[in-house]
């Protein structure tokens, strides 16, 4: 489908920049902003020609500055629970890709801006990224899954302070906190992401999707996650890129993994 809302480029290394292009409203999230990138992440997701993904927000003032505020005076209780849940289907979709995601946070990334780059397995952001989740400055909560990821890389009391008081944080705080793993001038933002990308992705591909799977389940109870390490380092045994990664590092070359 021709977007209206995302630019894709992908390039001959099998990086994919998607960009979120409303710059006139900041990149804010709307219906078609969701909807466009739930179909572009569900064909990616068995797109042989992708091979990681960098997701960043067009101009240099915002990555993705919240949702569409005005639609939200258009919700009930039950029509609010459906707003969030719909969000919350594309944002695992991004995260349970099987492929790297990096949000390359280019400016304001606030309320679903934010929780969308915590849907992303890292975030990298320029000098100029602020982060935050001022859901209750409305009166309502995270709906996008603020309040499960965020605790989940920063810690509960460091979330807690950050949803309760709306507070909004510089990219300098926001790396001290682990929410970010690295900081770049704006105009070394995107290739100081597709660095990161490409070193990923010159790894094994079956390897990094078992390795995301197996992080994804590391909140849970550690004898139940220690278990499905194994499984998975099992299943990584039983692959053609097991063979070649062990037999090129016995021969002193480099390996040519072939996802299989």
């Amino acid at each position: 489908m021709p977007y209206t809302t995302l630019l894709v480029d992908v390039d001959s290394h099998g990086i994919a920049i998607v960009t979120i292009n409303r710059p006139s409203k900041l990149n804010a999230l709307n219906a078609d902003v969701i909807s466009e990138l739930d179909d572009w992440f569900s064909k990616a997701e068995n797109d042989s020609s992708v091979k990681g993904v960098i997701l960043t927000g067009a101009g240099d003032k915002s990555f993705v500055a919240g949702a569409d505020i005005a639609r939200f005076k258009e919700l009930s209780g039950e029509e609010g629970q459906r707003f969030a849940a719909r969000g919350q289907s594309v944002f695992n979709r991004i995260e349970n890709l099987g492929k790297p995601v990096v949000a390359a946070v280019n400016g304001f990334a606030l309320g679903g801006g934010s929780e969308l780059a915590l849907a992303c397995h890292m975030r990298v952001a320029s000098e100029n990224a602020v982060f935050g989740q001022p859901e209750v400055n409305l009166g309502i909560i995270p709906g996008y899954g603020g309040t499960q990821r965020l605790p989940r890389l920063v810690g509960k009391g460091l979330a807690t302070e950050l949803i309760l008081t709306g507070a909004m944080i510089p990219a300098s705080r926001a790396y001290e906190m682990g929410l970010v793993n690295h900081v770049f001038a704006p105009e070394e933002l995107l290739d100081g992401a597709k660095k990161i990308v490409s070193k990923i992705t010159s790894k094994a591909p079956v390897a990094i999707a078992l390795s995301l799977e197996a992080l994804s389940h590391s909140d849970l109870p550690q004898a139940e996650g220690l278990a499905r390490e194994a499984e998975l380092f099992g299943k990584a045994c039983d692959t053609e890129d097991f063979t070649e990664g062990v037999d090129a590092f016995l021969e002193k070359r480099k390996a040519e993994f072939k996802g299989r």
